[in-house]
């Protein structure tokens, strides 16, 4: 008797697990359903306490997680519903109710969101396992692998993406960036061309390719690629500066100038490295142009953001004198007729010499001068000099002292000297050390400007 009591017993005890087991998984689906029902109504405080009541009657639900998840990210918690996921993770149920891919894909975007790369990175790669055929995934995968400085793995990924998909306008894009960064113009350049293709409105794409453009040598195709860029609102200080540096290279200044000037007017942040060079783009230009004052303007603006940049201390410091000094101004900024004045005055009051020669250069002149007319000296055939005057902000190196050197051979001229307004390098100065040309640095030039007394404002 007592043995048929003990099986009745076993008996009634599985089948009440039986009938749990069978409530639980009828119950389960029912009570997950109403959980995505109020979120597809909005209701989101009731769906966080529905699918937290599952959780805390079975913590292993992976269904209810996932739907609390989904109501912390509708209510804007994104870091609670990363907590969600990860717990979805270690579980690892998945089915209809819980299709792995969305999952994975949405748990990725939150690992990328809060930086954590090397968990984005696992779910990126086992998404691609799990969709081979994607490229999207490869191309996800490739982002966070240059994110992490791995760009010759980037490329792979970036390569395989396009691979699966040709027509994928990012993955050229980024493939393009990469190449560019890395000194590879001519692969560049087709993957910026693929990205156009298929993506027209790439408006940086249309950047980078002026930017090439210009490093080719190519300026015409810069000018238009840049142009096109300016679409882009975001772009254009930086496309406009480009532009500026293109006719700059072309040394078409009057053009130059409004491209510059017009990017200055959309400056935002001074201290964009884009403002910076636009700045320093439009004083050159302005310095060549003799107007001073105004490239002082931009030199002292870039000074006042960025003390170290390039050699803008060197130029103020370089110009220092002119504002003190008139004749110094005079002689930097006057045009071309005037200039000519102030040097022929120069050799005739300072230097006490005869002129019998002079000749316009782009920044500067010659002149041809034998010592002055005097009793002592009637009876001795003179022997001409030729003097170069310079006005440049540049040192003065070996190569122009050469230059003057053949110019002397050409005209017959033993004797020479170079004038400049600013200084000379150490190979100019060891260079004319033994040979007939004597040099004048701007503090001399000063001198002999203060010592003309013809030359006056």
């Amino acid at each position: 008797m007592s043995f048929v009591l003990i099986l009745i017993i076993i008996f009634g005890v599985a089948i009440g697990f039986l009938s749990w087991f069978i409530i639980r998984m009828v119950a389960t689906p029912r009570h997950t359903k109403a959980v995505s029902e109020q979120l597809k109504q909005g209701r989101v405080a009731n769906a966080i306490r529905s699918s937290k009541a599952l959780i805390n009657k079975d913590p292993r639900n992976a269904e209810a997680r996932w739907l609390l998840g989904q109501a912390y990210l509708a209510d804007n918690k994104p870091e609670l519903a990363l907590m969600e996921f990860k717990e979805v993770g270690k579980i690892g149920q998945f089915g209809p109710d819980l299709p792995e891919i969305p999952f994975r894909k949405q748990t990725a975007m939150l690992y990328e969101r809060f930086g954590q790369t090397e968990e984005a990175l696992k779910e990126r790669i086992l998404l691609s396992r799990l969709e081979p055929l994607s490229g999207e995934h490869f191309y996800q995968a490739g982002k966070l692998f240059e994110g992490r400085g791995r760009t010759d793995v980037a490329i792979d990924y970036f390569r395989k993406a396009i691979d699966l998909d040709p027509r994928h306008a990012r993955a050229h894009h980024d493939l393009a960036m990469i190449l560019y960064r890395t000194k590879h113009p001519t692969e560049a350049k087709t993957e910026f061309e693929l990205a156009i293709k298929y993506d027209p409105e790439d408006f940086e794409a249309f950047f980078y390719m002026g930017k090439l453009f210009k490093e080719l040598g190519d300026f015409t195709a810069a000018l238009l690629n840049l142009e096109k860029s300016m679409r882009n609102p975001a772009l254009k200080v930086k496309a406009l500066v480009e532009r500026g540096g293109c006719y700059m290279s072309q040394n078409a200044l009057d053009k130059a100038v409004p491209e510059l000037e017009r990017a200055i007017k959309l400056i935002k942040d001074e201290a964009a490295p884009e403002s910076l060079y636009g700045r320093y783009f439009l004083a050159m230009c302005y310095e060549k142009m003799r107007n001073l004052d105004m490239a002082i303007e931009q030199w002292e603006k870039i000074y006042a953001k960025k003390v170290g940049f390039r050699d803008v201390a060197e130029k103020l410091t370089q110009y220092q004198e002119y504002r003190s000094d008139d004749h110094m101004k005079d002689y930097l900024t006057c045009s071309k007729e005037e200039f000519g004045g102030i040097c022929k005055a120069i050799v005739q009051g300072a230097m006490a010499l005869s002129i019998r020669g002079a000749e316009d250069l782009a920044h500067g002149a010659d002149i041809i001068a034998v010592e002055s007319e005097s009793e002592k000296w009637l009876g001795t055939k003179k022997a001409p000099r030729l003097i170069r005057f310079l006005r440049s902000s540049e040192q003065i190196d070996e190569t122009a002292i050469r230059a003057l050197i053949d110019q002397m051979k050409t005209l017959g001229v033993a004797r020479g000297a170079f004038v400049t307004s600013s200084s000379f390098t150490r190979g100019a100065l060891e260079f004319a050390e033994n040979r007939s040309v004597e040099l004048f640095t701007k503090e001399q030039l000063q001198e002999m400007l203060t010592r003309s007394p013809s030359i006056g404002r």
